[in-house]
């Protein structure tokens, strides 16, 4: 019986060889098939815990590597990529095919593109992705070996690969990604009095004082704000759309109700107003199924539009470094801000709907529903200005 702890003989030239990998801490077997037209050696790499395990997928690659010959010689992996990202995207979001594209362009293209699915090399995979983990951010890294092996893999339904070398490598640690920031309560204070009266000052409020997401607030409709509720609820937003392909938030305990507070009430109450005013300056008829926050063409305004307003009301309010914030901030902002006061994080997991409270509920549209309360009420003590005295400056 074999050592299956150490590695055999070295195998003939021609013979498929196994050996151990002491930095993979794994066996590796190797067919080989001659040279490459670039005058490489061609061995295609199998792996596996055990020799057993190596053995046995080594007789599965012979058997497709037979097969492989049906296949076409010379289909590159730019016109596997290509051909996914044509037919394999059927109904996915156009935010997500242009990310996909991107990286195919940028990362896959013009390393990878030209060379034959069919002569792919796990060794070369490893050190493709070992280079771009020098500049890219390991959640990068792996969306794109995600696009390679989606594509191979799109290839071989057709026909046209016969094995998906991808599927052989593992996703190498990146770059720290961009760590995210949370303002002070001065910052956040000095942010609050910026650009009254204008719409980003409106979107600021409603993203830092009621914690909506980006992709929630932007298609907010004044159908889901309630500034003063029949039901004798209190003021809140009915946080039920998002941006995203289908419109559903982005999961079901994301679909909530949430209280604002009073400062939020005053700022968005006084929005309406405004472009109440406007439309009927315009000849146009404001309906409550209007957007809170329309794009100059009246739809849902693109995320680097805020983004840009953003940047600029940051600078009205002093900061030195606008471009370094994102409007994702003031949602992690409203997080920082309510646990420093002391609310508990089960209460903060409710408030932004996140998958790991057990306690949010799910609410629909005309009935009396439970109107979560606690960020509304902490903000109020939190931002008091205009209400029981006026707020410190920073």
């Amino acid at each position: 019986m074999d050592d299956e702890s150490t590695p055999g003989r070295k195998a003939a030239n021609g013979e498929d060889s196994i050996y151990w990998d002491k930095s993979k801490g794994r066996f590796i077997g190797a067919v080989s098939l001659g040279y490459t037209p670039a005058g490489k050696r061609h061995r295609p790499k199998v792996s596996g815990k055990t020799k057993t395990e190596v053995r046995r997928k080594l007789r599965e690659l012979r058997k497709e590597l037979e097969q492989g010959a049906k296949a076409p010689a010379h289909h590159t992996v730019k016109q596997a990529v290509e051909t996914w990202l044509a037919q394999g995207l059927k109904g996915r979001a156009p935010k997500s095919l242009e990310t996909y594209r991107y990286l195919a362009a940028t990362h896959i293209y013009p390393s990878l593109g030209a060379a034959k699915v069919r002569l792919l090399e796990a060794d070369t995979l490893d050190e493709w992705l070992d280079e771009k983990a020098e500049v890219l951010a390991t959640s990068s890294l792996r969306l794109l070996l995600s696009v390679l092996r989606r594509s191979i893999a799109h290839a071989q339904r057709r026909g046209r690969a016969t094995r998906n070398v991808a599927e052989l490598v593992a996703v190498p640690e990146g770059r720290p990604g961009r760590p995210s920031k949370s303002l002070t309560l001065e910052q956040a204070t000095a942010l609050l009095s910026a650009q009254e009266g204008k719409w980003i000052h409106v979107y600021v409020v409603v993203s830092l004082l009621v914690g909506t997401r980006p992709e929630e607030t932007r298609p907010l409709t004044w159908a889901h704000v309630h500034i003063a509720p029949n039901d004798g609820s209190k003021p809140h937003i009915d946080v039920w759309r998002s941006v995203r392909r289908t419109g559903d938030t982005k999961t079901r305990k994301s679909r909530r109700s949430l209280a604002m507070p009073k400062q939020a009430v005053e700022v968005l109450e006084g929005h309406r107003n405004r472009q109440q005013a406007q439309f009927k300056a315009a000849g146009k008829t404001w309906t409550e199924q209007g957007l809170v926050f329309p794009s100059r063409v009246g739809r849902v305004m693109d995320a680097s539009s805020v983004r840009i307003n953003l940047r600029s009301l940051l600078k009205e309010a002093g900061f030195n470094n606008p471009a370094e914030w994102t409007t994702r901030e003031l949602r992690t902002s409203f997080v920082s801000l309510l646990s420093d006061h002391g609310v508990p994080i089960e209460a903060i997991s409710r408030l932004v709907g996140h998958n790991g409270s057990n306690t949010t509920e799910r609410v629909y549209r005309k009935q009396i529903r439970p109107v979560i309360t606690e960020g509304a009420e902490a903000m109020d003590e939190i931002f008091s200005r205009g209400h029981d005295g006026d707020a410190e400056a920073p």
